[in-house]
């Protein structure tokens, strides 16, 4: 297959350094290592990438100089990215961090922000020659997926697992993917779809297309650099399911730094996950970069990845960096989807509620200092998991059309 890639040059083997021309492979065959894009930044010039993208579009885009793509090759876009970076002053107050924003990713058109990482994982896939687009989904992707195999008209097979919430199915089927509920966890899923990538010449965004799907995430930690006039926070929350978002937002800060479009200071990178899938929380508890597999059980779904590719990474880099990785119990989910609504007037999906809990617990552990500008990074909306928040909440009141009983409820 020829791809038209020019961007990037190679890729390159995380454990041993090892490079590869710009192919649909994953793993390296010296060590058996992940593989992900090289780009040349010695030929970046931050000050001009500034410029390139102060002029780019309002979308991930703006950023093409650091994504996989090249003249000639077509991207695949709905318009993801460039969200918004709130200022998030009640909910700092009522937290004591006196400089809090959130990145707020629940506006993307699928309402979450995989719609990045599978604008640029299509694109690369279309480059390639691949015919249909495929998935291993907790949810989200699967819309990602969908929505955007729909815009170009490619064959779309979404496979989760059967338990997904109802408002993610709904969406994915309504964009006119295929759907393969599968009895199992997202890990049983995964392992089915690298046979199906194996069988089939079907371009799995987050499988055997991830060294570029996972470049989609980059263009957060870029957006948290631009929208804070080109500077990197002091500090940054961020939900952790297989640990790529994770990673990729630490090798952002560091591409501007690298470049020269940032200043290099210090920065720390926390992580959250929630308590009935915590592999990564615990094996940095226990001081250990061993993160053992376990099966999920958590009303966050979109983070209940048993066994997480890049957690060993997400470990590694917390611990660089001085930050924390930490779990929430599943009433602190619910609980900070509701404190961050009725604070900022955000609602997001489960994963939210796992990093406003954790940024809560981090908060009162004293990990992050009141004084350290704070970025957490919401993932979602909350229209999509609405069954989390059914059995707490109901009407304040009820009453008859009257306005009499409905002064007497309101003074009572």
């Amino acid at each position: 297959m020829v791809s038209g890639l020019t961007n990037p040059q190679a890729l390159e083997c995380r454990e041993c350094g090892a490079r590869y021309p710009v192919e649909p492979l994953t793993i390296c065959e010296e060590c058996f290592g992940p593989l992900e894009p090289w780009y040349d930044l010695t030929a970046i010039d931050g000050v001009d990438f500034r410029k390139h993208v102060e002029a780019g579009p309002p979308t991930l885009w703006r950023y093409e100089m650091l994504l996989p793509g090249g003249p000639g090759v077509e991207r695949v876009d709905l318009g993801a990215g460039f969200t918004p970076l709130r200022r998030a002053e009640r909910l700092g107050e009522r937290l004591g961090i006196e400089k809090l924003w959130i990145k707020d990713d629940s506006g993307n058109p699928s309402n979450s922000f995989k719609d990045r990482v599978v604008s640029v994982a299509i694109t690369v896939a279309r480059a390639f020659g691949f015919e249909a687009i495929s998935c291993a989904s907790t949810g989200n992707l699967a819309n990602a997926t969908a929505a955007h195999a729909a815009k170009v008209g490619m064959p779309a097979y979404v496979f989760c697992p059967d338990d997904l919430e109802v408002a993610k199915l709904v969406a994915t089927e309504a964009y006119g993917a295929k759907v393969v509920a599968v009895r199992g966890s997202y890990d049983d899923v995964n392992r089915l779809c690298s046979e199906v990538a194996e069988t089939l010449p079907w371009a799995f965004v987050n499988v055997n297309m991830r060294p570029y799907y996972t470049q989609g995430s980059k263009t957060l930690g870029f957006e948290v650099a631009e929208q804070l006039g080109w500077r990197i926070p002091d500090h940054v929350v961020v939900p952790i399911a297989s640990g790529a978002l994770f990673t990729k937002v630490h090798r952002a800060f560091r591409e501007l730094i690298t470049i020269g479009a940032v200043e290099d200071r210090p920065y720390r990178i926390s992580g959250a996950q929630p308590g009935g899938c915590s592999p990564v929380a615990q094996a940095f508890a226990a001081g250990t970069e061993d993160v053992r597999p376990v099966k999920p059980d958590t009303i966050a779904r979109s983070l209940a990845i048993g066994n997480p590719a890049d957690g060993y990474y997400a470990i590694r880099i917390a611990n660089q960096t001085g930050g924390a990785i930490d779990a929430c119990t599943e009433d602190e989910v619910v609980e900070g989807i509701r404190l961050l609504a009725e604070t900022e007037g955000v609602f997001t999906e489960t994963a939210g509620g796992v990093t406003v809990a954790v940024l809560k617990r981090l908060r009162e552990r004293g990990v992050i200092r009141p004084e350290e500008e704070t970025v957490a990074l919401i993932t979602g909306n909350g229209y999509k998991t609405i069954e989390a928040l059914e059995a707490t909440l109901e009407p304040t009141y009820r009453v008859a059309p009257s306005l009499e009983e409905f002064l007497s409820k309101l003074s009572s």
